[in-house]
């Protein structure tokens, strides 16, 4: 054993002496003109490529390398010169004539007379053991020619023994990986490491998210310790989570060709590098390998006001459920986006009554420091007459794709003050708790602001005895859905008022189940089986969400089962509904149930033959290799045939996560007296109630109440309209990713992907004594518009491409509950209407001299409509409704 470790000593020594010795990167001799070709491309097309070929061009030139000094201490230490010549500027893939927007330019004609000398002006590197360890350039030069010069510069990187370093280079400071064979050296870069100063931002919803995927290698062919040849590729590609075909991709390209040497200049002498530059020419300076900011300028494009005045009909209420609505409000956002406060409040003064609410939603999705100082400047919440447009600006800051701390210290200076409208007053405190919840999932929770509104909604159900403002923070937190917030919602689930419960309880089946303790599940265990008090039903169907969706144990679902029978009728239905829902769909707790319902005593025929008119069903809406949509229907009604309990959900499932996207539930209370009927257990004293909660896209928003109390109840009767209330009408901005991807070549490509969704949910109840008849009704209408733009924009060029799918559609949902009999009919019907479904691809190269091509290729479908299916039971109950009817 000893004589093996002092061999493997040695021969590491040996290795280790090897390494010194030899060279650490290529060596340039002395007296020597190496001559090289090089080209430089880029490319930009959709992900899987499309037979027109791919927008781009390609830069090649001529290059001379030449020693302009070495270190004599240090044969790895020295500073070369670089010289490009003889430019040709072409497209990068075969393009007809008429689609050629470089036919008949030349370099000069595209570059410039300026930049093309600014090019050619040779530039000096400091390499040292193969890493750039200086770029001599000039700083008058313009940053895109500097950006071309460091990305030929940084190509040169190399060493020549495998191992991982960190390096800078034009891209920023990346780690790489080397792997040296004979011959050739492999390097690839892990560009999720690179640090840049120009970062972006993405929504962070992994389902309505974008997924990026990188790549960058480059591979040396050496001779002698020489670069024979250097061809990189680097490939980046984007793609909506949703719809993955809605993607795009930027590779770039390098190769660099020795063609041969010739006889070249002395070596200068110096003592170090700073001296030899300075000797060489004054005006060189250390300008830095890492790529400059290039502002691009916009020739001819318009202003934020001309661009409204452009937009501003497709803005229109009427044309909300119309894909042009969502296209027109993320267009005008990129325009807002890069606007001044006064601009935008110039559009704001301007725009109509009917207008303005959705230029609201777009200054706010905005999200720029502008933008928000403009609302904030706009919006007086004061004037209770301003509701509509106060909400608005609420309602997009929750739905804010990557919100930062001084939006919601905007939020906390307007609940501070004086605000005129009390529902506002509610919606600020229910919005902040989104806020914080966006902010914690992207690693803010200890910021300032942050702290200080997760201490007030914490503390904020135990500071008031007022019914309406515990419930707000009680919604507050159900948004923030804070960890600290769970023995709060604990203590809460058990309350005497019903609301506090109900709010409680469905907070709780948001959180991960992994945060479910023992004390949280005794709790809401207790509350079902109504340990220690009587509970309204509709509190015990949550309780009961609440333990079948937490990985319940065999005895949790074993006591469940054995409740059925002596729960009121209507709940006991509700509750075998339930299970079967659970075991059709194989949700997660199926395995348990399955097991449970083994034993006899639990499932037998005189508990699973309960009649009753309640429900739950589930079902898939849509499903796709990139996204999973499903629905879920549960109905709960009151002994006497009254709607007590309506809750739809739809979710999006990808990525691994899960998205809430829209939850409408619907609920009413003690309207028995109306029928003459006698209410159920633990109902009797209940006031006279109907409302209406929305949850969208994981942001629960204020409730809305259609009556409250017996004479507003008797009111709201005789004026009914059938009209539905509305709950939420808007755009909203569900993917926003923006991001500038530096390529290795020294070009800039920027990358665009949003998605904008135009959404009416309004809902209403009508009864009518005279046909002992209710009906409800939930009708969602809505269009969305995602796009994906990546573009190439330096000052000399303009290449890009932008894919987009959009589509209109309206969901509704009605049910009709006869009641004249018992058991009562009851009829529920999820209609999809027929839909338009479209795809775009759109390519486009421009030059400055106003000189452009673009290709257009686009894909229409009309999807049929349908009417969801719900239980076998349902289907029957329908068909007696209608042949009643008539």
């Amino acid at each position: 054993m000893l004589t093996l470790v002092v061999f493997l000593l040695c021969t590491a020594s040996s290795v280790s002496a090897s390494a010194k010795g030899g060279a650490a990167g290529p060596r340039l001799n002395n007296n020597q003109l190496y001559k090289f070709s090089y080209s430089t491309e880029v490319l930009v097309d959709r992900d899987r490529g499309s037979r027109e070929g791919s927008a781009g061009y390609r830069i090649s030139s001529d290059v001379d390398v030449s020693l302009v000094w070495r270190d004599p201490s240090s044969k790895d230490d020295q500073l070369i010169r670089l010289a490009i010549s003889n430019v040709r500027i072409e497209p990068a893939s075969h393009r007809p004539e008429k689609k050629n927007v470089l036919r008949g330019s030349t370099a000069e004609s595209v570059l410039g007379k300026t930049k093309l000398a600014a090019l050619t002006k040779p530039f000096l590197v400091h390499l040292r053991n193969g890493k750039a360890k200086g770029f001599y350039s000039y700083w008058a030069e313009p940053a895109t020619i500097k950006n071309l010069k460091r990305g030929l510069a940084s190509l040169l990187q190399v060493q020549l023994n495998t191992g991982k370093v960190i390096e800078n280079d034009v891209s920023g400071r990346c780690t790489v990986e080397y792997k040296a064979v004979k011959g050739q050296v492999t390097r690839t870069k892990i560009l999720d490491t690179c640090k840049i100063a120009e970062t972006g931002f993405t929504t962070h919803s992994q389902v309505l998210g974008v997924t990026r995927k990188s790549s960058s290698v480059t591979v040396f062919t050496l001779e002698d310790g020489f670069i024979r040849s250097a061809v990189a590729e680097e490939m980046h590609s984007l793609a909506v989570n949703a719809r993955r075909t809605v993607a795009a991709k930027v590779v770039s390209r390098q190769t660099l060709t020795l063609t041969g040497t010739e006889a070249g200049p002395l070596e200068a002498a110096g003592k170090d590098v700073p001296g030899v530059v300075k000797s060489i020419d004054a005006k060189l300076a250390a300008v830095g390998i890492v790529a400059e900011k290039v502002k691009t300028q916009c020739k001819g494009c318009p202003s934020l006001f001309e661009h409204w005045q452009a937009q501003q009909k497709q803005l229109e209420p009427e044309t909300l459920s119309k894909a042009v609505a969502p296209r027109s409000f993320l267009a005008l956002i990129q325009s807002i986006r890069k606007s001044s406060k006064d601009e935008i409040l110039k559009v704001l003064k301007s725009a109509s009554k009917k207008s303005l609410p959705q230029v609201v939603d777009a200054v706010t999705s905005s999200q720029t420091a502008a933008s928000l100082d403009a609302m904030l400047d706009f919006l007086n919440f004061t004037d209770a007459k301003g509701l509509v447009l106060q909400e608005r600006f609420l309602y997009a800051c929750g739905f804010a794709s990557h919100p930062n701390e001084r939006m919601l210290q905007a939020l906390v200076d307007i609940s501070k003050g004086k605000i005129g409208s009390p529902d506002i007053k509610e919606s600020v405190v229910i919005i902040m708790g989104a806020l914080v919840h966006k902010l914690c999932q992207n690693g803010g929770c200890n910021l300032p602001t942050v702290v200080q509104v997760k201490k007030m909604i914490l503390d904020g159900p135990g500071s008031t005895q007022v019914e309406s403002e515990v419930q707000m923070y009680l919604l507050a937190l159900k948004n923030s859905l804070l960890p600290e917030a769970i023995p709060i919602f604990t203590k809460y689930a058990e309350s005497e008022v019903g609301a506090y419960n109900t709010i409680a309880l469905t907070a709780l089946q948001r959180y991960d189940v992994k945060l479910m303790t023992d004390e949280v599940k005794r709790t809401v265990n207790r509350v079902y089986h109504q340990n220690r008090r009587i509970y309204e039903k509709n509190v015990r169907a949550a309780a009961a969400d609440v333990i079948l969706s937490s990985n319940p144990s065999y005895i949790e679902i074993k006591n469940l089962l054995l409740s059925i029978g002596n729960l009121p009728h209507e709940m006991n239905k509700y509750m075998l509904s339930k299970i079967q829902d659970i075991i059709r769909f194989q949700l997660p707790a199926s395995k348990v149930i399955r097991q449970a319902m083994k034993d006899t005593i639990s499932h037998n025929y005189d508990r699973f033959a309960k009649v009753g008119s309640s429900s739950a069903f589930s079902g898939f809406m849509a499903q796709s290799a990139d996204v999973t949509s499903t629905y879920s229907l549960d109905i709960l009604y009151s002994g006497s045939g009254i709607l007590r309990r309506s809750n739809m959900n739809i979710y999006g499932a990808g990525k691994g996560a899960t998205l809430h996207g829209l939850q409408v539930a619907i609920e009413a209370q003690g309207l028995e007296s109306l029928i003459a009927a006698t209410p159920d257990e633990g109902e009797k004293d209940l006031d006279s109630f109907a409302g209406m909660s929305a949850l969208l896209f994981d942001v629960q928003l204020r409730p809305v109440t259609f009556f409250k109390g017996y004479s507003d109840l008797m009111s709201k009767m005789f004026s009914m309209t059938g009209e539905p209330m509305n709950v939420v009408k808007g755009l909203i901005l569900l993917t926003d990713h923006s991001e500038v991807i530096q390529l290795q070549s020294g070009l800039k490509a920027s990358a665009e992907f949003q998605g904008g969704l135009a959404i009416d949910i309004s809902g209403g109840m009508e009864i009518s004594l005279w046909y002992r008849e209710s009906k409800t009704s939930v009708n969602n209408r809505g269009a969305l518009v995602v796009t994906g733009n990546v573009t190439v924009d330096m000052d000399f060029m303009r290449t890009g491409m932008e894919v987009s799918f959009e589509t209109e559609a309206s969901l509704d949902f009605i049910t009709t509950v006869q009641f004249s009999e018992y058991p009562f009919l009851v009829c529920i019907q999820m209609d999809k209407t027929t839909f338009p479904f479209s795809e775009h691809l759109t390519k486009y190269d421009s030059l400055p001299s106003g000189k452009n091509v673009v290709s257009r290729k686009s894909k229409k479908q009309l999807v049929p409509g349908s009417e969801f299916p719900l239980h076998q039971e349902n289907s029957n109950m329908c068909k007696r409704v209608f042949d009643s009817s008539w």
